[in-house]
């Protein structure tokens, strides 16, 4: 795995955790029974998202290690994924690195 790989696969994981974890505990205009005129009310009233962004950064690094570290392992191929079979068998060189 590149650094480039290395660095996409982390924001990636970053963004995908961040998205999951903004509706978490979020309280709403709507919730708190003040909605200001011209707004929905379904806008977010209470976010806190440095500290979700806190969180989110902790876990993916978690996530990215353990991934990274079954990529770089070769517990898992691409080949054992390959359900339908469109994949060659692999060759002599590819098996011994």
């Amino acid at each position: 795995m590149s650094i480039t790989s290395a660095i996409v696969l982390y924001a990636v994981i970053w963004f995908m955790v961040f998205l999951v974890a903004i509706p978490i505990r979020l309280k709403t205009q709507g919730d708190l029974g003040d909605v200001v005129p011209g707004t929905h009310v379904g806008a977010p009233e209470i976010h806190k998202l440095r500290k979700k962004a806190w969180i989110t950064t902790g876990l993916s690094a978690l996530l990215w290690a353990l991934i990274a570290g079954t990529i770089i392992s070769g517990a898992i191929t691409i080949r054992d994924i390959d359900f339908l079979n469109r994949m060659k068998p692999a060759t002599i060189d590819e098996t011994n690195g």
